[in-house]
């Protein structure tokens, strides 16, 4: 048989459909993947459903699926993920088409020690999940209810993952949990990340380690340190902030404040003065005033994201936040939302310019037949949310690793030419 999926959301929820896919080739031994859903006799939809736009997205491609029942040679459609968890009964009830549903709770209890994969991405970027669930409980979010309290992978099947996907020919591996600085806190009694990132980096053949969704107020000198010492530590990261007024930081139940975030910041800058900082906002969360929004902006004026992704508070049923008094209108969110992204590519066109002259180790990603250029990212970009650098010319090996200076710049991405190396 022939099985198609379709993982929707983040990178966290690919990890688990990749697993996914993998125990329903076991049960259907002689199976093989097809990237044409009308070829497949099987479709696997993992949904998402963190905010109100990606369910509309988890059930359009759950219809859309079903009609290869009709057109196609599907036999039966399976569905999994965050949605069938939090509207089990409903899903049921309102999409008949769906033969099989498999809820987060029934398949994360056997993925969180599960080893083996199917690569459904790039071979030569590949996202470790190191742990599931969340206990910060954000007044804004679903995510502790659906995926359950804070759980660590232990170290060993970690490090087992990591090696066996390198040996698949992984030469980046990006670390994802809801939370990846709180890594060990419940098996170990302490935060274990810098001690995994220093065993991950003595795997033969590993060129990256990136690390993604690491909160402020968690991230100790000892990360500081290690990030510092090791080669294969990308200066990058993902620090999630979402608001920079206290006011709303609280009613959000965000662990920080203003001054502590900007306090970490210039921490991580003045020990890693290269290091690439992304970050998310939300805009228009209930109460959020005129001044509210102007600290946001200030804040973001001040700090000069490398890379910062926003989006609009999204009402969720079963939070705290759907149920507070001043919710703002969608049209003044998505007024906020213009001008974050605005005053954001003001910034990050300028950072691009800074980058000119440097030489960068890059990755190889791709070819761009219409430019005739390899398209490349540096250290300073994750997949699919990031920039790229380009560099015109014959094509390279995708997955392998080259220099290249930055000789010009294209709006948010990078212009380079081959050299020999980052010296």
């Amino acid at each position: 048989m022939k099985l198609y999926l379709e993982s929707l959301g983040c990178d966290k929820n690919r990890v688990d459909a990749e697993k996914l896919l993998f125990e329903l080739l076991q049960k259907y031994p002689g199976s093989s993947v097809t990237d044409e859903p009308s070829e497949a006799e099987i479709a696997i939809v993992n949904t998402c459903s963190f905010i109100g736009p990606a369910k509309e997205e988890s059930i359009q491609c759950i219809l859309d699926l079903a009609q290869y029942k009709e057109t196609g040679k599907l036999e039966k459609l399976i569905v999994a993920g965050c949605l069938v968890e939090r509207y089990k009964d409903e899903i049921r009830k309102e999409l008949p088409e769906i033969d099989e549903i498999t809820s987060v709770k029934d398949y994360v209890k056997r993925l969180d020690h599960q080893m083996a994969r199917v690569e459904s991405g790039e071979k030569y970027s590949r996202y470790l999940k190191i742990a599931e669930g969340c206990d910060k409980y954000c007044s804004y979010c679903i995510i502790p209810r659906l995926r359950g309290h804070y759980r660590s992978i232990p170290k060993e099947l970690v490090l087992e993952e990591a090696r066996a996907l390198v040996s698949e020919g992984a030469g980046e591996l990006i670390l994802v949990a809801q939370e990846t600085t709180l890594y060990g806190t419940d098996l170990y009694k302490k935060k274990a990340l810098a001690e995994l990132l220093a065993e991950l980096s003595e795997i033969p053949n590993l060129q990256w380690i990136r690390i993604l969704y690491c909160y402020p107020e968690e991230i100790e000198p000892e990360l500081i340190r290690e990030m510092k010492r090791n080669p294969k530590v990308c200066h990058y990261l993902d620090l999630p902030i979402q608001h920079a007024s206290d006011r709303i930081l609280k009613r959000m139940n965000r662990r920080t404040r203003k001054e502590e975030l900007k306090e970490k910041i210039a921490l991580l800058r003045k020990e890693m003065p290269d290091i690439a900082l992304r970050t998310t906002i939300i805009t228009g969360f209930p109460g959020e005033t005129e001044e509210d929004f102007q600290e946001v902006l200030d804040f973001i004026s001040e700090m000069r994201f490398d890379r910062l992704g926003a989006f609009p508070y999204s009402q969720e049923e079963g939070t705290k936040a759907a149920e507070m008094e001043d919710q703002i209108p969608e049209k003044l969110k998505n007024q906020r939302l213009s001008q974050i992204m605005e005053l954001q590519q003001n910034i990050a066109f300028r950072k691009a310019e800074e980058q000119i002259g440097r030489k960068l180790k890059v990755l190889v990603c791709g070819y761009d037949e219409e430019e005739q250029r390899v398209l490349c990212r540096s250290y300073m970009d994750a997949p699919d949310v990031d920039s790229y650098l380009y560099v015109f010319g014959e094509k390279k090996e995708v997955g392998s690793f080259l220099y290249a200076k930055v000789i010009d710049t294209e709006g948010y991405d990078l212009i380079g030419e081959w050299c020999e190396s980052a010296e």
